[in-house]
């Protein structure tokens, strides 16, 4: 009974309520709203909690990657990762072979054999030098195993040898080329002014290759000058070498030369204004570039030595022990090697006419034995004072004809011009060179001490302020 009283009271809220509703509709517009704002901001609150807590596979490479960033990159020296290796240098001592030098490292013998057949075609052991650098790489193990050793043969070429896989290969450091122009006027030296111009001293060196049979540089006369455009080598920010002269001229005894390159079969070949070869063709004066005479050819002389007379047919040019010799000419060498008078010599055939023999030497330049050619001026061996022979110096001789005749009577022998079909294509470089070398400015020095002036005085002006 009181159940149905109470179902009774209840339909009748109802339809009261549904009366309210219909008359004033904005309480039933509050509540929709109200339950649609509360679903929505469920749905955005489960969506965000998901995304936060959910790891998905591009936040795990995201992770990975920014875990590669962290770790550094291998340092990698001749084909090898060297971080965790043991890195020493060192320097060969006087009369150590690469032999001795492997076997402190514990190479094995079988190893350095092999080695040096494998070296035969790269790098002639014969020719390491005392005082020479070398780097030798070993793992940080128990025994310090040895992987590799690198050679410095010079500023530039490095040999590897890699004990691991049995290499043995050349490595070149990267140089840069840079393109210089100089101009100088000679007050005492050649070598001073190139100092004025801040160029190398090897520069010197080409001119005189380059004019060797129309300039005498053993009399340079007080402003005479010279101008130059050539590729300087530069390792390191220092200049170590010259790769290429492009154009060089010469103002000496009221006359100017000029001389262009041309190269032929990749070798530089200098011609002048009228395609007339400058450089080559003909010999030198002398296989050393500063010298004096010591003693003339003669068919009698008091050998100093031997205390008689006899004759010598030769001419001795002294110089300090390790000066280079360079060939009189190109050639072909027929005999490179030690005897008991000549001690270390070389001999070159330079064409079915004239030969050259160069004795007395300290050593004989790398890569010198019979077959090889040579260019004129290439350094061939060093002064010295080996076999017969009381103090450093080069007895020089010259055969004509199977005949040892005055090397410093021969007369020049011309060389062909540049060929025909060459000629139009190096009249138009040479133009074009020639505007840009006649624009280069002398620099005195009067004009150096006034470039120094104007540097003071802005350092002064500097300081003041």
């Amino acid at each position: 009974m009181e159940s149905f009283s109470a179902s009774i009271g209840l339909e009748k809220l109802k339809k009261e309520y549904i009366i309210v509703m219909k008359r004033n509709p904005l309480p039933r517009i509050l509540l929709i709203f109200l339950l649609t704002a509360t679903v929505l901001g469920g749905y955005y609150l489960v969506e965000k909690y998901t995304l936060d807590n959910e790891p998905t596979v591009e936040t795990e490479e995201t992770i990975n990657e920014q875990i590669e960033e962290k770790l550094p990159e291998p340092t990698i020296e001749y084909g090898m990762i060297i971080d965790s290796m043991l890195i020493e240098k060192h320097k060969v001592k006087r009369n150590e072979n690469l032999s001795q030098i492997f076997r402190k490292f514990n190479i094995p013998y079988e190893a350095i054999n092999e080695i040096a057949n494998l070296s035969k075609d790269v790098f002639d052991p014969r020719y390491i030098r005392a005082g020479h650098e070398y780097t030798i790489y070993t793992n940080k193990d128990s025994l310090n195993t040895p992987q590799c050793l690198v050679y410095d043969a010079n500023q530039i070429e490095r040999i590897v040898y890699k004990f691991d896989s049995l290499q043995v290969y050349k490595h070149y450091r990267d140089v840069d080329t840079i393109r210089r122009e100089i101009g100088g006027v000679i007050y005492s030296s050649i070598y001073e002014t190139l100092n004025e111009n801040n160029a190398s001293q090897l520069a010197a060196i080409e001119l005189s290759k380059i004019f060797a049979t129309q300039v005498d540089f053993f009399r340079l006369q007080k402003g005479e000058r010279f101008r130059m455009i050539y590729d300087e080598l530069v390792l390191d920010g220092q200049p170590i070498g010259i790769s290429n002269v492009a154009a060089a001229s010469f103002d000496h005894r009221d006359r100017t030369f000029y001389a262009f390159n041309h190269p032929e079969n990749g070798v530089s070949a200098f011609y002048d204004e009228e395609g007339n070869s400058t450089q080559k063709g003909g010999f030198l004066k002398a296989p050393l570039k500063y010298f004096r005479i010591t003693s003339h050819y003669t068919k009698r002389r008091y050998h100093p030595v031997q205390k008689r007379f006899k004759a010598h047919l030769g001419t001795d040019y002294a110089a300090p022990t390790g000066t280079p010799i360079i060939s009189v000419g190109d050639g072909v060498v027929v005999e490179a090697k030690y005897s008991n008078y000549n001690g270390n010599y070389v001999k070159i055939k330079h064409n079915n006419t004239y030969s050259t023999q160069y004795l007395h030497m300290s050593k004989i330049a790398k890569g010198m034995r019979p077959g090889v050619r040579v260019s004129q001026g290439q350094v061939i061996g060093y002064v010295g004072s080996t076999g017969l022979a009381t103090g450093p110096h080069v007895c020089f001789r010259f055969w004509e004809n199977g005949k040892q005749v005055d090397g410093t009577k021969v007369k020049v022998i011309k060389k062909e011009p540049i060929k025909a079909s060459e000629k139009e294509s190096f009249m138009k470089q040479m133009a074009v060179l020639k505007k840009q070398l006649d624009k280069i400015p002398y620099l005195e020095k009067d004009d150096k001490k006034e470039n120094e002036e104007e540097e003071e005085t802005e350092e002064e002006a500097i300081a003041k302020k």
